[in-house]
């Protein structure tokens, strides 16, 4: 309990290094049209392995340019924004409070099924696999691959032995999943600083997988969004779309219709700080082994209280150790579409 003092402290919203708070940083204000800074220069992607083979692996690295891993590493709140390195009002205000950290898993209208590795040292971005093949998400007319920028937010977990209070089902094993619906197709790795609209409650065999609907902080009208009913108001048709897109993408593998708790309405912004704070309770208590995290790999090196914690040059053999097979034949999804009209 000692070593987590320091974490307990700063609120639920932070990652912690040797007792200190870690966090990422805004992009500083910018002029009148300049272009805003992105937040992915504190991290960089890292390829290994051939891509659209089973064995390609997307590392991170941060600032310095040490291996990270996603999950662990990245602190789950973004830092305040700075003006001549002094904070501004901004950190204080209720909107820095709805500021996290993303990590793009899947660009948008892309369809390789990408995942943060969660039974792998460090965590990686690999490709999803079923019965030895990559797995594709099918297009579903009128959408082409995934209709967002899909990731999650690091340093959380969705506990599978622990039942959600609101769904009445336990947690599906994963960070939770975020759906950011700016305007830009971001990259495989990047890591943005988002702001979270609301979310919705899938319940996927039994398990609830929450799909959290964010906007990136520097989309160009991320001023606009502040809750669930702005996407609504200035999306018009994106939530029918996103609730009939996780309703029914698994139809042409020949599976039923996803089901939905709360009868697929989508809960605002309130209620998703909520689901959030929660995961990231149950991260918190996963990387001091309070939980029983099962397969799930927790090598880091920031969280340096936890017994998971490795060094620097540890992470590098880690990463060096990862074998990859020469001229390993491609898997490329077929572009198909799927008319599931009612």
């Amino acid at each position: 309990m000692r070593a987590l003092l320091p974490l307990l402290r700063t609120g639920w919203g932070w990652g912690w290094r040797a007792g200190s708070i870690v966090a990422a940083r805004l992009p500083r204000r910018v002029s009148a049209g300049a272009v805003p800074g992105r937040a992915m220069a504190l991290y960089r992607t890292e390829e290994r392995g051939q891509p659209h083979s089973p064995d390609y692996r997307v590392f991170l690295k941060n600032e310095a340019g040490h291996y990270i891993s996603p999950f662990h590493d990245i602190p789950l709140k973004v830092d305040s924004a700075e003006e001549n390195g002094i904070p501004t009002k901004r950190a204080r205000n209720d909107e820095y409070e709805n500021l996290f950290n993303m990590v793009v898993e899947i660009p948008r209208w892309t369809n390789a099924k990408m995942e943060i590795a969660t039974e792998e040292p460090l965590n990686p971005i690999k490709p999803d696999i079923k019965d030895g093949k990559l797995r594709y998400v099918a297009n579903i007319f009128p959408h082409k691959g995934y209709i967002w920028n899909y990731g999650a937010l690091p340093q959380t977990w969705e506990d599978p032995h622990q039942k959600d209070k609101s769904t009445n089902c336990c947690g599906d094993d994963d960070p939770i999943d975020v759906c950011e619906i700016g305007s830009k197709v971001l990259s495989c790795g990047e890591v943005i600083p988002v702001k979270i609209l609301g979310t919705l409650a899938l319940i996927d065999q039994g398990e609830t997988d929450w799909k959290l609907i964010a906007i990136n902080v520097n989309d160009p009208e991320a001023s606009k969004f502040h809750d669930i009913d702005d996407v609504m108001k200035y999306k018009p048709g994106y939530l029918e779309a996103t609730l009939n897109w996780f309703r029914l993408y698994k139809v042409p593998e020949g599976k039923p219709e996803n089901q939905f708790a709360f009868d697929g309405e989508f809960k605002n912004k309130a209620f998703a700080l909520e689901v959030i704070k929660s995961a990231h309770e149950c991260w918190k208590a996963l990387l001091m082994k309070k939980r029983d995290g099962g397969a799930i790999n927790c090598t880091n090196v920031q969280v340096c209280d936890s017994p998971f914690h490795c060094t620097q040059e540890e992470a590098r053999s880690l990463v060096e150790s990862v074998s990859f097979s020469a001229n390993k034949e491609c898997n490329k999804e077929e572009q198909v579409w799927h008319f599931l009209g009612k």
